[in-house]
């Protein structure tokens, strides 16, 4: 898997990236490459088995202010509708590629956390806050609507439908309380533990079955869309394939041998 990226920062260690934004003296907002690069990134991934989980680190106190205003936003007004599409396709496509990526994905969110920042967050499969984030999905700041990105899909599947609504039309901050109580993140932790809490949790995941997180985590994507009798079935269909993995048989024969299974996700 690559780390020598251009537009952002991606260390890779023991199966875990740890990718941050790189511009922490504006507290991290994305551009036209980064957001390219991100895409391609997350697209790449699925096909890369080195990595086993990704942690999106803050950088600098703040995780992301969202797309550059001077660098997006002004650029952006003086696009034809054309123009206008293809990016809007391209910062989708980011999300699409982290939902399929098929490598779990946590976000460790410390301060600013807004605008495409916040969605990336959204994306991720888990969340864990500071005491100190600020989360905002702040697009009606800049007259645009609320819908970017699957915010007016996702959103409400974490927090429920009015409390979605409410920070899509007002653009307000949540803070990390609320993000807790509503469910966007798993728990708060302190500023200096962040970072080590989240790659704690990533190297757990990374420890597991990865071939099994990976039919997890596409059936968290797919079953949105699904009945409930479509669910069960595709889920039966996605354990059936697992229980032909090598993973099962080396965890059926550690617990008679009264062993710790080591996975090697295949």
């Amino acid at each position: 898997m690559r780390s020598d990226v251009k537009h952002f920062k991606c260390e890779i260690d023991g199966g875990i990236a740890t990718i941050a934004f790189d511009r922490p003296d504006r507290k991290n907002p994305l551009t036209f490459d980064s957001y390219a690069e991100l895409r391609d990134w997350f697209r790449d991934l699925h096909y890369d088995d080195e990595v086993k989980a990704v942690v999106i680190a803050p950088n600098g106190g703040n995780f992301s202010s969202g797309g550059d205003v001077h660098e997006i936003i002004g650029p952006l007004t003086k696009m034809t509708m054309k123009e206008l599409l293809r990016f809007t396709r391209m910062t989708g496509d980011l999300v699409k590629a982290m939902l399929g990526c098929g490598k779990p994905i946590i976000a460790a969110v410390d301060g600013v956390c807004a605008g495409a920042g916040a969605i990336m967050a959204m994306a991720s499969d888990i969340r864990l806050a500071t005491p100190e984030a600020k989360t905002a999905f702040l697009f009606t700041r800049v007259g645009l609507a609320g819908c970017d990105m699957g915010a007016c899909a996702i959103l409400p599947r974490i927090i429920g439908q009015s409390r979605a609504a409410e920070l899509l039309y007002t653009g307000r901050s949540m803070s990390a309380q609320e993000g807790v109580d509503w469910g966007f993140f798993s728990r708060e932790v302190a500023a200096d533990d962040l970072l080590a809490e989240a790659q704690t949790l990533a190297a757990r995941i990374a420890e597991g079955p990865n071939f099994a997180h990976m039919m997890t985590k596409t059936m968290l994507a797919q079953e949105w869309s699904m009945s409930l009798e479509m669910a069960i079935e595709a889920e039966a269909q996605a354990q059936a394939i697992c229980m032909q993995g090598q993973d099962f048989q080396r965890a059926y024969h550690a617990f008679v041998a009264k062993e710790k299974p080591v996975f090697e996700g295949d």
